[in-house]
């Protein structure tokens, strides 16, 4: 801190002395043309004499990254948003003023604008031979040190500019973000999907289980709730004769941060009339598939390590019998909460003695002993009604529900069903689930009676899934923590920055 300190001082006197001079650090009236990966591709496999012949000036703006200077010669780096590129101050090439001025008052981090031509180095390196040069942002912290960068993961969370700055994978994420949200939206709008925003604050909590962010409403005099998820509006454009809808957007959790959460996350939802949970596994694998296609060029990808494979068909599992099968549990244990409590103790896994729902105990069972194994893409079928409030009944099996659950590399991507439109049924499992609240906070403290009321027009047979976004993020990109693929993500406050 101490060296930062007085490399800003250093900076701050060299700001006085141009402004002295009648120099503005910060101008705005440069225009750059041209990019440097532009100009790599271009020249890259040309010969000197090629290049020559062409005889180009280019235009082009970018932070000093490097620099080097060899007596007559300065060597340097300037990035700009595609990439790096080498630039050579001669002496001889530009006037003795702006040699100079380069010498004294440009420092690393400076965002600079030159001009010149395109000549190659010796080790055949594509370089600048800069003409004419203007500073047109003056930087008054350093940079890192260029060989060791920015490798404290806080910090680079913490200051993702810099992180931007050093780290030319960090970019890379966040491009890739761009596109996998790119080829969802167009995937789904080619389907005949309509694009909707609802609303972000709610007056009643719903669509979820999960703990809401509280904010106040002056005007109207009441509480609002940031949105834990959208399901419920979503449903409504369905009641209203929208057949196709999604939404892509944040939802907002007042839940831990940890690798795989961050209490603010993107979400995709979308729900589709006339359409079964088996119709949204085959768009699922459509969608996943085509991700992998256009991310990696084939269908399988690398993740931490280990090969993913996303050739449909997905496997698919029915929950109990992969708590069995994969997770361990006994199966004749399993609707006896005796035996069963026992055997999480065992395990070391802690569940909730007051909970009167099996099929809440399973799921903690699930989390803890299966989830983290499911690494080839694997829907898991059939979730208990218990917890799965607004899905529909199987027509088979009235005690689990037509849903499903998508897990890849031991996280869960995907939660599916077909939605249960039944306003008779809907109520009753809101008010059994609102008598659970005791033991279970996450529960949403009061029922949304309009959305029964919309269901009582009557909703359309149909089905909804949502993906969560940052998860799909981390396993296209390869991260490892949810914090990677989110540009600013949420972290305790540190006074001394």
């Amino acid at each position: 801190m101490q060296e930062e300190s007085q490399v800003l001082r250093a900076r701050l006197e060299k700001l006085e002395k141009l402004l002295a001079l009648g120099i503005n650090p910060y101008p705005n009236d440069f225009k750059p043309k041209d990019r440097s990966k532009h100009i790599k591709e271009l020249y890259s496999d040309l010969s000197q004499e090629e290049i020559e012949k062409k005889d180009r000036i280019f235009t082009l703006a970018g932070r000093l990254i490097s620099r080097r200077e060899m007596g007559k010669l300065i060597f340097g780096h300037i990035q700009d948003e595609t990439d790096r590129i080498q630039i050579l101050i001669a002496k001889n090439e530009i006037s003795p003023e702006t040699f100079e001025f380069f010498r004294k008052y440009v420092d690393l981090g400076d965002i600079l604008g030159v001009k010149g031509k395109v000549i190659k180095t010796k080790t055949g390196e594509v370089t600048i031979l800069v003409k004419e040069l203007r500073l047109l942002t003056k930087s008054l912290r350093p940079l890192p040190e260029k060989f060791h960068g920015l490798k404290d993961t806080e910090l680079r969370y913490r200051m993702r500019y810099l992180d931007l700055i050093m780290n030319a994978r960090t970019r890379e994420i966040f491009r890739t973000r761009t596109r996998i949200i790119q080829f969802i939206r167009d995937y789904l709008i080619s389907e005949g999907f309509l694009e909707v925003e609802t609303p972000m604050m709610h007056s009643i909590v719903g669509g979820a289980t999960a703990r809401p962010f509280v904010t106040y409403h002056n005007a109207l005099d009441m509480n609002l709730y940031l949105r834990i998820a959208p399901e419920l509006y979503l449903k409504r454009l369905l009641v209203g004769g929208f057949e196709r809808v999604f939404e892509l957007n944040r939802n907002f959790r007042n839940e831990g941060v940890s690798s795989r959460h961050n209490p603010e996350f993107t979400m995709l939802e979308f729900y589709e009339a006339y359409a079964t949970y088996e119709d949204l596994m085959k768009r699922t694998e459509e969608i996943f598939l085509g991700l992998a296609l256009e991310i990696a060029g084939s269908p399988k990808i690398i993740y931490q390590g280990q090969e993913i494979d996303f050739t449909p068909p997905f496997r698919r599992l029915k929950f109990l019998e992969a708590l069995v099968e994969i997770g361990g549990v006994p199966r004749e244990i399993l609707r006896d909460r005796d035996k069963l409590l026992n055997f999480a103790k065992e395990k070391s896994i802690e569940l909730n003695p007051k909970d009167p729902r099996l099929g809440k105990w399973w799921t903690k069972l699930f989390e803890e002993l299966v989830e983290g194994k499911l690494i080839q893409p694997t829907f898991v079928l059939e979730y208990p009604v218990e917890v799965s409030p607004l899905a529909r009944r199987s027509d088979v099996d009235p005690e689990v529900t037509e849903r499903f659950e998508l897990y890849i590399a031991g996280k869960e991507v995907a939660n599916a069903f077909s939605e249960l439109n039944d306003p008779i049924d809907q109520r009753k499992r809101f008010e059994e689930q609102l008598k659970l609240r005791e033991v279970d906070e996450e529960i949403p403290p009061e029922i949304d009676w309009d959305f029964i009321r919309a269901l009582e027009y009557g909703m359309p047979p149909c089905a909804g899934e949502g993906i969560g976004i940052d998860r799909v993020v981390m396993i296209f990109t390869d991260s490892p923590s949810i914090r990677e693929v989110i540009l600013f993500p949420h972290l305790r406050r540190k006074e001394d920055l």
